[in-house]
């Protein structure tokens, strides 16, 4: 059985993370300087490289060739090549235990960790712990921990991931260096899959692709996942296969009927519905897009200014839509359609009828004078 493609094409070093460019300078400079921090937290989406980038540190702290040649620790990445670099990748160090805070939140679990801390590392430098998830652990557990995460033993590391960074006392927060993990933007997502399709020789769609990468939802991960799903499904991926799979419409199809809706035209708003209610779109879905959507459509008409923020966002046809559609804005009618729109996706989750409460918002605002 093959590795799944996020694992296959997981980072193995710092220069191949995408989307997390302060992260990597930071970690990098200090690579250099062989000054790693021995507690961090990584906090942020899920899919954003949080665990990636640990291990990576944990490379970087134990790699051989770092140590014995000055000139490419220089670099600030690892190796990939020695020993420890190759046990790692492999998820067979014994210097490095990872940890599932979710099923192993207790205090009798940090006990355990507290007294294997003390025994000097095997076949390592350093000993990395990982602890994921670590919001999940309790209160009691965060408690035996402290005075280990405030002075570690010179051998150790701890890095803490999580993705509910509000529910971590302040008492952990401030023993560590934290570093956010912002979700990533989609032609960054965009790019990574076309590669990965072109490596794996999957026949997709430039439309699909980008549906995969908007489903995404900034996590590489999910991406990822997407795209094995569909290659898997079919030899040759296309746009209505993707929407089929994931339960997403394409741009494309969002942007016709903001475009409908802007120009007010409610006979082909509402043909357009029907229309794709019949071919079984996920009309709830196709709502929350739309609201999306619209709200660029409206910041742009807005504040010109925002559309550099847009271009690190979507791609290039893309954004010269949006801004087509701009011209045709009235903020104060336009925000109330959004309004109408918020209104009709929170009836239409729970309703057995759901595009109706999309068509009786789009009827009640486009008719109105």
């Amino acid at each position: 059985m093959g590795l799944a493609l996020y694992r296959k094409y997981r980072p193995s070093k710092l220069g191949d993370l995408i989307g997390q460019e302060t992260n990597i300078k930071i970690l990098k400079d200090a690579a250099r300087q062989d000054r790693l921090g021995q507690a961090y937290l990584f906090y942020g989406p899920r899919g954003t490289g949080k665990t990636s980038t640990a291990r990576l540190i944990a490379k970087l702290a134990n790699c051989e060739k770092r140590h014995t040649d000055q000139k490419f620790r220089e670099l600030g990445e690892p190796c990939n090549e020695c020993r420890v670099c190759k046990e790692i990748e492999a998820n067979a160090s014994l210097g490095v235990i990872e940890i599932d805070a979710a099923s192993n939140r207790g205090i009798d679990e940090i006990r355990n960790l507290k007294e294997d801390i003390q025994m000097a590392p095997a076949g390592t430098m350093r000993k990395v712990y990982i602890i994921d998830e670590v919001h999940m652990m309790t209160p009691a557990a965060f408690n035996a921990l402290l005075k280990t995460l405030e002075e570690p033993p010179r051998h150790a590391m701890f890095i803490l991931a999580t993705t509910e960074y509000e529910k971590l006392p302040a008492t952990i927060v401030s023993r560590t260096q934290r570093f956010l993990f912002k979700k990533l933007p989609k032609t960054k997502i965009l790019e990574k899959l076309k590669k990965i399709a072109k490596l794996e020789k999957i026949s997709i769609d430039d439309d699909a692709l980008e549906l995969v990468a908007a489903a995404a939802d900034g996590s590489v991960r999910d991406g990822e996942s997407l795209l094995e799903q569909l290659s898997s499904l079919a030899t040759t991926i296309n746009l209505q296969t993707a929407e089929h799979i994931t339960g997403r419409t394409g741009m494309k199809t969002v942007d016709a009927l903001a475009e409908l809706i802007l120009r007010r035209d409610l006979k082909s708003a509402l043909a357009y519905v029907a229309r794709l209610s019949e071919e079984g779109v996920n009309i709830v879905q196709l709502v929350r897009d739309l609201i999306h959507y619209m709200r660029k459509v409206v910041t742009l008409n807005l504040s010109p200014d925002v559309e550099q923020v847009f271009q690190t966002e979507l791609t290039g046809e893309e954004v010269k839509r949006l801004v087509a559609l701009a011209k045709l804005t009235e903020p104060a009618r336009d925000l109330k359609n959004i309004h109408a729109l918020i209104l009709a996706y929170a009836e239409m989750r729970y309703s057995p009828f759901a595009s109706v409460p999309l068509e009786i918002a789009l009827i009640e605002h486009l008719n109105a004078p």
